[in-house]
Formats: C-alpha cells, sequence, structure tokens
C-alpha cells in the first residue's frame, strides 16, 4: 500500500515493550530510491539522543500515521551505536548499526533489499556474521566520504526541472510500505500554474540529481504536466488512477 512520508511525521514509535520515541525524518538510498531509515527522537527517554531504525524492524503493515510498531525491545534500541544525524552516514557507520541488530546488509546483492525484494531478514549467524567482519576489514569501498543517504526533509523543497522550464517544487514522497520503495514524488506547481495543483512525478523518472544546485532534472514537459491526473491526496492513489499517469508520462509502470 502506498503511503506518505510526510505523514509519518511526529509518528509516534513502539518498541515491544514500550514507547521510544516519534519519527521526526527519514533517509533514502539515492541510489535504489528506498527508504533505508528512520530518524527517530528519542526525547526525554533516551535524552534528546536520535537513533536510527531501519525497516527492517518495522512490523507491517504501518497502521495510518499514529504508531509504527517495531520488533525490537527498548534495550536493544537504547543500546545501538551511536550515529550522528547531523553529519552524512556513511557505510562504515551502517554496516556497524546493521551488524548490531543482525540485518543483512542491503546493499550486498542485487534485489532491493540485498537478497530479497522485501525488508523481511533472516537473523545472520554467527559464522556469517565473522566472516562479513574479517572481509570488511580489507575493502576500499566503505570510505567516510562513500555516502549515499538522503533526508526527505532536506530535499523536500528541491525545484523539479523539465525540459522547457521548472515545474514546480518536492512536497512530499510516496512510498510502498511493504518494499519501502519510493514511487513518487508530490510536486506544488502553484509557482506557475494557477489554482495550486499537485501533481506526481515518478521517482524513477529523475534522470540526474543536481544535490548542489537542489535540482532534479526530468525529460518531461510542463504540456504534459498540465495534462496529467491531479494528485488529491495518498487515498486516491489506485492503480486506474497510476495507469493514466503513467500513460501520459508516457512511462512504463513500475508494476510490470
Amino acid at each position: 500500500m502506498l503511503k506518505s512520508i510526510k505523514h509519518l511525521g511526529d509518528a509516534k514509535v513502539a518498541a515491544s515493550d514500550g514507547d521510544i520515541g516519534h519519527v521526526k525524518d527519514t533517509y533514502f538510498d539515492d541510489r535504489s530510491w528506498a527508504v533505508r531509515y528512520l530518524v527517530l527522537d528519542t526525547g526525554s527517554w533516551l535524552s534528546g539522543r536520535e537513533v536510527l531504525i531501519s525497516p527492517y524492524s518495522v512490523k507491517p503493515p504501518i497502521d495510518g500515521d499514529e504508531q509504527i510498531r517495531l520488533t525490537l525491545t527498548q534495550r536493544q534500541v537504547s543500546n545501538s551505536p551511536d550515529v550522528d544525524t547531523h553529519q552524512p552516514v556513511s557505510r562504515q557507520h551502517e554496516r556497524e548499526l546493521l551488524r548490531y541488530y543482525e540485518y543483512p546488509e542491503y546493499w550486498a546483492g542485487n534485489a532491493l533489499w540485498g537478497m530479497g525484494a522485501m525488508p523481511y531478514p533472516l537473523p545472520l549467524t554467527q559464522d556469517v556474521a565473522e566472516r562479513e567482519a574479517d572481509r570488511g576489514v580489507n575493502e576500499r569501498d566503505f570510505r567516510a566520504t562513500d555516502i549515499h543517504l538522503r533526508s526527505t526533509d532536506h530535499v523536500t523543497g528541491y525545484d523539479i526541472q523539465a525540459t522547457d522550464d521548472s515545474i514546480g517544487t518536492v512536497q512530499d514522497f510516496i512510498f510502498d510500505d511493504q518494499n519501502w520503495a519510493i514511487r513518487y514524488l508530490v510536486v506544488d506547481t502553484s509557482r506557475w500554474w494557477e489554482g495550486g495543483h499537485n501533481v506526481l512525478v515518478g521517482m524513477n523518472w529523475a534522470d540526474s540529481i543536481d544535490w548542489a544546485t537542489q535540482k532534479v532534472h526530468v525529460r518531461l514537459t510542463r504540456a504534459q504536466v498540465k495534462a496529467s491526473p491531479l494528485f488529491e491526496g495518498v487515498n486516491s492513489i489506485h492503480r486506474e488512477y497510476e495507469t493514466r499517469l503513467h500513460s501520459n508520462y508516457e512511462r512504463p509502470g513500475y508494476w510490470m
């Protein structure tokens, strides 16, 4: 089912034995466009410490936007490795976090979640974990500068550049709560299209993203945007709507 990232904002998060905080932000992978972590503000429970929670830990389904339930205990979360969420998160930090929870590395395979299409991991055996640790010592691709995680909060407001001009700014992200893949950007077109319409642009339609200038480039035109079905909320997205949307932009459906 498709969900809105914005609606996750401030959602309460509960471990198996009690509340642990609320969602402050989400991080997505700029290579596969999948949500990799929820950033939790733990409030007074951990003295304001922010922690990263992987979708591996989330109990499906996500019921509305009021509470997210985890498979973890409060103790597991409190003892998790510290990650400075005010700095870019490197693969090295991710590896430490995933090993702590005994989760597989989502980048170690061809599927969206490593060896699987969904974030439903089997715990690593000790032998596998030890082999992975030994292999990691000699790897050279886990540099501190090897950053692929982006904040949805930071990308909100980015300009969407079509082939003939800007078509608006990013207002929200629509993701699939089964595999946590980001399917669409919600774009506010009110700066040039009278009436303040919102439209959807497929995340995988982005040809390039200039992180320095905060612009997303797509091979679309303003005429195509005006002809697309308007976005009236995440609950209005259904397969017939998506089919019309993709047909208008002459793009194949992600479900095909």
